[in-house]
């Protein structure tokens, strides 16, 4: 497995990963509806923009064939007002890749990728049906608020975890 900083040629791949983990993570927490439609030329054009936007950082997992298996995103959200802080915004991976460090690595590389953007908070938000709300706490992520928001007509708990010790997470990576 390789850990690497996405390049624009790495949009597709990580479109197709995008796609496929949100219809597995989130079967029955969002309207399989909603899941049928997403696209994988939308969420291209989507991560085409992500990669090349200032103060964004994506990185890509890929497997032994050089295939992107999963990936993570950071950077700082505009509804963020704290200072020194960033948003950890997506870690997806696909369902069979899950529970086997790569999660981990990339969590790992978003954190260095943090404590090198001089930030001493991070905060991720997660729907609270979702497993991986477990995974952000075992390393450390403190529940800092919940509230409510609506996906296509579902109205769901969207958690907020903060962590504030960055060296800390890393020194358990």
């Amino acid at each position: 497995m390789n850990i690497r900083k996405a390049v624009l040629t790495d949009a597709k791949g990580i479109a197709k990963v995008h796609v496929d983990s949100w219809r597995t993570t989130y079967k029955n927490i969002i309207p399989d509806e909603f899941l049928k439609k997403l696209s994988y030329d939308q969420r291209t054009d989507l991560w085409n923009r992500n990669i090349t936007k200032e103060g964004n950082y994506v990185f890509v997992a890929e497997n032994d064939e050089g295939e992107i298996i999963g990936f993570a995103d950071c950077g700082k959200r505009e509804s963020n007002n704290a200072t020194n802080s960033g948003d950890l915004t997506a870690i997806y991976l696909f369902q069979e890749y899950q529970g086997k460090g790569v999660g981990k690595q990339l969590l790992k590389q978003l954190f260095l990728q943090f404590v090198e953007l001089g930030f001493n908070r991070v905060f991720v938000e997660v729907l609270e049906d979702n497993k991986t709300r477990y995974f952000y706490e075992y390393y450390g992520a403190n529940l800092l608020k919940s509230e409510k928001i609506t996906i296509a007509g579902a109205e769901l708990n969207l958690l907020i975890y903060e962590w504030n010790n960055l060296n800390q997470v890393l020194s358990k990576l």
